[in-house]
């Protein structure tokens, strides 16, 4: 239980931000947490040579590995930003830890969080999109880990997070690119002692709550309204907890995990936890002895290369939303979260075709509201009626409206208390 509330801010609302998601340039600080292992790596190997060369060694015999499907490990790429665009899956499985056994139902497999990244062809953009756990989607069928045939029958209806149990995560990954239309190149998979162990590393992330959270599952009580700073066990608690915020569904339960997650990249900024190298190698500790990792995401030059290329994406730009789904639907669908195809379908044609688009507002209103405490947004500079070149500036484009559920890591939001 967290018993220190930290005094809020004075401030104003922030404006709901923009979520920009395509060919826009500006500079800023480095964006996503999904950059977390490979922004450790480019510091460590930046320090010093020796010590670098060191200390990757290190990290690089503590990742344990997996092969994708059609996946070749061929030559890595060289230390410098990776070219292009590129989507990674990470996945958050609930599987038990202990030799002894968990109890608890956490014998088997399940991938009960599911967030692929992608991040725009020309790098100035990153999107994250939240699956639900209990979305009801096609499963193919998944080959066996030594090749000697298939784990299961391809299904037209499946709860996503049963995924893992059939075929590990090169499943998720086919049962992910089947559901988005999206090629993944990169996935991780982390566990719950992975998660406590990244939270202590980066000392701590601040959760703003707008009144008591209680949940006896979860084992979370947040006491009352304001912003509490949260360590270990209670950040995986606040993560996990269904029934003390919103409505207790999976889906507001995604909006809560939107405010942590956009926390903690602020968190790693402003602490400037990527300038101090206890904190980075204990980042970097913490992430490879807790995660698997395809082939090709595991490679240290391979995590710098993306580090590289998503440093510079601002906090505008990386944007936190919710793969649009219902509950309340019958037959497959009864007691789970169907697909709202339309809303899906408008959102990945953005994603696939590197659009920007925008949020109606940050927060959806039952799992997570804006932060009334925030701090104040600085002012935008002026933009300049000509360039330096005397030529005219052309203004930003009107961008399209998506109604989905999100956020960008610049708003400040407060999950909403059941």
């Amino acid at each position: 239980m967290v018993s220190e509330l930290r005094p809020r801010t004075n401030g104003s609302v922030k404006s709901p931000g923009i979520a920009r998601h395509g060919r826009l340039r500006k500079q800023g600080p480095w964006g996503t947490i999904f950059a977390f292992i490979g922004a450790s790596l480019v510091v460590v190997l930046v320090s010093g040579a020796a010590l670098g060369a060191i200390v990757v060694a290190q990290l690089s015999s503590n990742i344990e590995t997996v092969a994708l499907v059609g996946e070749t490990e061929g030559p890595p790429p060289s230390i410098g930003a990776y070219e292009g665009g590129f989507n990674i899956l990470i996945v958050g499985s609930d599987e038990c830890e202990n030799d002894s056994g968990c109890g608890g139902g956490r014998e088997a497999r399940l991938n009960d969080v599911n967030m692929i990244l992608h991040v725009s062809a020309d790098q100035t953009n990153a999107v994250a999109v939240s699956i639900p756990r209990d979305m009801v989607v096609p499963i193919p069928s998944c080959p066996r880990d030594d090749g000697s045939g298939k784990m299961n029958s391809a299904m037209s209806g499946r709860p996503i997070n049963e995924s893992l149990s059939y075929g590990g995560l090169p499943c998720v990954v086919l049962t992910v690119e089947k559901l988005t239309g999206l090629d993944i190149q990169f996935a991780g998979k982390i566990t719950f002692q992975g998660v406590i162990a990244m939270t202590n590393a980066v000392g701590g992330v601040p959760v703003c709550v707008n009144d008591r959270v209680y949940d006896r599952q979860s084992g979370l009580d947040l006491p009352g309204a304001g912003t509490y700073p949260l360590l270990g066990n209670d950040a995986l608690a606040f993560l996990r907890t269904r029934h003390g915020v919103g409505d207790g569904s999976d889906l507001t339960r995604i909006s809560s995990q939107q405010v942590y997650l956009s926390s903690l990249v602020r968190t790693l900024k402003s602490n400037e936890t990527l300038s101090d190298p206890f904190k980075v190698y204990g980042l970097a500790q913490a992430a490879t002895s807790n995660m698997t990792l395809s082939q090709g995401f595991s490679n240290p030059d391979t995590l710098v290369s993306i580090a590289l290329a998503l440093k510079n994406i601002p906090l505008e730009r990386v944007t936190f939303v919710q793969y649009p789904g219902t509950t309340g639907q019958g037959g497959i669908y009864s007691g789970k979260v169907a697909p709202v195809k339309s809303k899906a379908d408008a959102l990945f044609a953005k994603i696939l075709a590197d659009e920007p688009f925008s949020l109606a507002s940050a927060g959806d209103g039952r799992g997570s509201e804006l932060d009334p405490n925030a701090p104040v947004a600085a002012a935008p500079t002026p933009t300049a009626s000509a360039g330096a070149s005397g030529a005219p500036v052309e203004p930003e484009p009107v961008l399209d409206v998506l109604d989905i559920r999100g956020q960008t890591a610049a708003d400040y939001t407060c999950a909403i208390a059941n």
